[in-house]
């Protein structure tokens, strides 16, 4: 029986294949040689020889030299081709500047002209480079390029990306996404720190914004809704960071809540009923909880027939409703002037003729006159809050007022308070990612010097989580009957005793 090595010698001399080596050393190629040529005899003469025995390592295994030889070979026509598409994308960015100038930043411009100029001059650039490129190669740039001019850059795809929720950028090589509720890397960078500062600046001069040394902190948000907040050195020390909370173009709806886990129908049909009767609410929690969505959410059982006020420092909330008045806070000027506040909003609807007031967020003084407002005739009310848990809610409201500069007790804070909020909804992000309503507490009486609250949905945890970190508990009733059923009644809004039952779940 033959060895292995003369086998692989037949059936390389069957194939007419050669060693690229070999090929290599006698100065030609089996494709090139002609049947009579040296090069052809030689090569037979090699294939019938028996080919040497392979070179192992220590553990017996081949070494493949030729392999490896071929792998860098790939990887360094890899790298000139990477190099030769950076560097046409420099060329071509710069003949686009070059061609359209003060068009691409010219907001008289309709969007839709521009990205067709923008497109039919990119397509004449790239026709007449000297070396063709490929349509997958040609492709590449055309996006790239669109999306750095038209777009944001980079990060352009990612805002495309219905399963990412936030882009954020940590100086130009560092860019992380949150998809489905966790954080990851992105498989992107800027260019450069100009490439990101350029970036910024497209976003915030499209709303009449500035950013720059003298004022390097800004929020805005997209023509989209999603909310912007850019700060550049000297204040952000490695780099400028950049990061965008995107919004859905169609709001979730209590289904979709339903649908998560956020909550349950029971809970549902519950926080219909409060809104509804005119109880005022406040939704608390951490940042990224998802308390704008919940907000939404209860925004959407108000009846048509109401007049709704919104107050936000940047316009967020989408209501379907017909008859809603949008306002909107402003920062100060250059010379630190025309600034107007949200209690300064929060003061001029109550001349508006409000039946609901809505506070995107309260986070200063302008506590103050939310709890005016609800104490002035002004129920069913909605605002957010940022807090650890239903009773720190109310210990920052007391805080937020006493900023108001107002020389009050607390006493006389804590009974403004009592009287004025019925409802907290707490919400909270667990650590698979998830956001789920824990807290439906209600704000009861004073007794003594302390507001008593009295859960009436709590999270529960017992349950425990499954292999992949997610959490199993779920929202159950605590078989507390609310007061506030009560008040509700007198709104003729009837609430099913029956979901407050703990067999119920």
């Amino acid at each position: 029986m033959s060895s292995l090595s003369d086998r692989l010698a037949a059936a390389r001399a069957a194939s007419g294949e050669t060693e690229p080596a070999d090929a290599a050393a006698a100065g030609t190629t089996p494709s090139t040689d002609a049947p009579g040529s040296p090069g052809a005899h030689a090569a037979r003469e090699r294939a019938e020889q028996p080919a040497e025995a392979p070179v192992t390592t220590t553990a017996g295994r081949r070494r493949a030299q030729p392999t490896e030889s071929a792998l860098s070979s790939r990887r360094a026509a890899a790298q000139q081709s990477g190099d030769r598409i950076e560097e046409l994308k420099s060329n071509v960015h710069a003949e686009l500047l070059k061609q359209l100038g003060p068009h691409l930043y010219d907001s008289d411009m309709d969007q839709n002209e521009l990205d067709q100029r923008v497109r039919s001059v990119l397509a004449d650039v790239l026709g007449s480079q000297e070396r063709p490129l490929s349509t997958s190669d040609r492709a590449r740039v055309t996006q790239e390029i669109s999306d750095d001019i038209l777009g944001y850059g980079p990060i352009e795809p990612y805002l495309r990306d219905p399963d990412v929720s936030e882009v954020m950028v940590n100086g130009h090589r560092s860019i992380w996404l949150e998809r489905r509720g966790r954080l990851v890397p992105a498989d992107a960078q800027f260019a450069d720190e100009g490439h990101l500062r350029r970036t910024i600046d497209k976003i915030v001069s499209r709303i009449g914004r500035r950013i720059d040394e003298s004022s390097p902190m800004v929020d805005a948000r997209l023509p989209d809704g999603s909310r912007v907040n850019a700060v550049v050195p000297p204040l952000a020390v490695d780099g400028s960071a950049l990061t965008i909370r995107k919004f859905a173009t169609d709001p979730l709806g209590v289904e979709d809540l339903i649908g998560f886990g956020s909550l349950t129908p029971q809970v549902a049909e519950f926080l219909d009923a409060c809104v509804r009767g005119r109880l005022n609410v406040i939704v608390s929690g951490s940042t990224g909880a998802g308390k704008t969505t919940t907000l939404n959410v209860l925004s959407s059982f108000i009846p048509d027939d109401e007049r709704i006020v919104t107050i936000e420092d940047a316009a967020e909330l989408q209501l379907k409703q017909e008859h809603v008045v949008r306002l909107e806070s402003r920062p100060a000027n250059i010379e630190g002037k025309g600034a107007v506040t949200i209690r300064d909003l929060v003061r001029n609807s109550l001349r508006m003729r409000p039946d609901r007031i809505i506070v995107g967020e309260v986070r200063d003084a302008s506590a103050l006159d939310m709890l005016q407002a609800m104490n002035t005739g002004h129920d069913g009310s909605i605002c957010t809050l940022h807090s650890n848990g239903p009773r720190d809610t109310l210990s920052r409201m007391e805080t937020m007022v006493l900023m108001a500069g107002m020389d009050l007790p607390i006493r006389a804070i804590r009974e403004q308070v009592a009287s004025a909020v019925d409802l907290i909804v707490h919400q909270t992000r667990f650590k698979d990612g998830s956001r789920r309503i824990t807290h439906v507490t209600e704000v009861e009486r004073m007794e003594g010097d302390v507001i008593t609250l009295q859960d009436i949905f709590v999270f529960d945890n017992s349950l425990g989580f499954d292999r992949e970190g997610r959490s199993l508990g779920r929202l159950r009733p605590t078989g507390l009957r609310p007061k506030c059923v009560e008040k509700l009644a007198y709104a003729n809004v009837t609430v099913d005793p029956m979901l407050f039952a703990t067999d119920r779940l």
